[in-house]
């Protein structure tokens, strides 16, 4: 009797427990069809009269429209975009137009004016053809890369067609042939496609998950989501109490904080102030030198060079290229000193690059030079091959395109070494911010009567035109002692000048 009790209640709990588990598979079935049909029901409509075409997407109680502008009707057309005219810019001031709407356009025409983080450059024709549509008017700051700035047209009787064009940003469909409106096909790119159908074996906000009462109290406490774990160990992949024990609870994410502009100074009461505008040079500028300070380890080395060998050398040969009227500076003396002295301690001339330091092989110095739109760092190429000569007049040149800010982008992108000086302003020293992707930065002060010792002397010292120079470098890079390695043999190469001919 007490053993057919048992029997029919196995019997009884046997049938309940394939009865769930034919429902269970019968509610996912009827979500895969239901997702399926879901996925057929979106349905693109063109209509001919109006050039537009609509895309319906139903899913459910939701239907969406997404309107396409279509450019089928406009003549065939190339879409001018700004470029990126130096690998730090994002944005530019279209300064000025060359060219009118109409105009006839040679590939090469200069177009426009552009001012960059760098310089103002000017824009060529990308191609031959006529300016249909200005968009960027002159004088526009801020114009971002990639924006639309003017349509060119290969006839000129295709630039009336773009007097109302306007640039919405939307993608561009073509206008289908019939005039009545037809069912076509969504693509993929046209039409947002279903959500992939979660595996038989992965637990969804839609499913119901399984669990013992004992995994549903723990998960709670935990703060861990049943739809989250997969494989339970229990009947029929049910979950556990042992299976949340195999489960790392993540910390909760702390909100990130966006940093905050910092807010402008409120004037004092009655105090006078004029407010002047940021320009894209000293914008970016105050962006890569903020960038430098903070991310660049800097450390400093200064040394005094006596200059009574360079400025005797120098009037020499400035009396000797007087009839030519150029002149060599002391900062021609001082570009081939250290050029020579980065070819003999070369892990000056180098860059950091995270995974790996890049020394160059030839010495590119970037030589500082003040405008009136900020500063901007001329390069003289291959500075340890060239003369005096040669580098007093790429100096020269290089200064004079910059202040007029005519400097072509490979006349400043680049560089291996740096020089800014102050010493003609009359300043003794000061330390430089390093310019990345470089490694150093030499700051020069102007030169001064100093008293030095000097055992030959009959006093014990004399007088002597000290100047001080201060290098900045990156600990990353350049160990304090390959710096003062390279401070010697700077020092050395100015004190005995002839050395730098050999």
């Amino acid at each position: 009797m007490f053993r057919s009790s048992l029997v029919r209640k196995a019997c009884v709990a046997k049938i309940t427990l394939e009865n769930a588990t034919k429902t269970r598979a019968a509610r996912k079935l009827s979500t895969v069809v239901f997702q399926k049909d879901i996925s057929r029901r979106g349905e693109t409509y063109v209509d001919k009269s109006t050039g537009y075409s609509t895309v319906s997407i139903i899913t459910g109680l939701h239907k969406t429209s997404v309107r396409m502008y279509a450019s089928g009707t406009l003549p065939s057309h190339k879409r001018v975009e700004l470029p990126a005219l130096s690998p730090t810019m994002e944005s530019g001031t279209l300064i000025s137009w060359e060219k009118q709407e109409g105009d006839k356009l040679n590939e090469g025409d200069l177009l426009a004016e552009i001012e960059t983080d760098k310089a103002t450059m000017g824009f060529e024709t990308p191609e031959e053809g006529y300016l249909a549509k200005i968009m960027i008017p002159a004088g526009s700051k801020d114009v971002p890369i990639g924006k639309l700035v003017c349509i060119i047209v290969e006839k000129a009787e295709d630039v009336a067609a773009f007097k109302d064009f306007k640039d919405d940003g939307a993608a561009v469909a073509a206008p289908a042939a019939s005039q009545q409106p037809e069912i076509i096909t969504p693509s993929q790119s046209s039409v947002a496609t279903a959500a992939p159908v979660p595996s038989s074996t992965a637990a969804t906000s839609s499913e119901r998950v399984f669990a013992s009462p004992l995994a549903r109290k723990m998960a709670a406490e935990k703060g861990i989501s049943l739809a989250s774990v997969s494989g339970g160990s229990g009947f029929e992949g049910s979950i556990t109490a042992k299976d949340l024990d195999k489960v790392s609870v993540a910390p909760k994410p702390v909100a990130a904080v966006p940093p905050t502009a910092a807010a402008p100074i409120q004037a004092v009461a009655g105090q006078k102030y004029t407010d002047l505008p940021v320009t894209n040079i000293r914008g970016v500028i105050a962006k890569r030198l903020l960038q430098s300070k903070q991310s660049i380890p800097h450390y400093y080395l200064t040394v005094d060079v006596t200059m009574d060998s360079v400025l005797s050398l120098r009037q020499e040969f400035n009396t000797l290229l007087g009839k030519d009227g150029a002149k060599l500076s002391v900062n021609d003396f001082v570009i081939k000193a250290a050029a020579l002295a980065c070819r003999k301690v070369p892990e000056v001339n180098s860059s950091w690059q995270e995974t790996f330091i890049r020394q160059y092989d030839t010495v590119d110095i970037s030589v500082a030079v003040s405008t009136d739109r900020g500063l901007i760092t001329p390069i003289v190429f291959n500075a340890e091959r060239k003369g005096l000569a040669s580098i007093s007049a790429d100096v020269r040149t290089l200064a004079g395109k910059a202040r007029d800010g005519k400097l072509q982008p490979h006349e400043f992108q680049g560089g291996t070494f740096s020089i800014s000086n102050l010493g003609m302003f009359g300043v003794r020293n000061f330390t430089a911010i390093i310019n990345p992707p470089q490694s150093c930065i030499l700051a020069v002060g102007g030169t001064e009567k100093r008293l030095v010792v000097d055992a030959s002397a009959e006093q014990g010292f004399r007088a002597a035109n000290v100047m001080t120079v201060t290098l900045s470098s990156d600990h990353r890079v350049v160990d304090g002692a390959v710096g003062a390695q390279w401070l010697a043999a700077f020092k050395s190469y100015l004190e005995k000048p002839s050395t730098m001919l050999l």
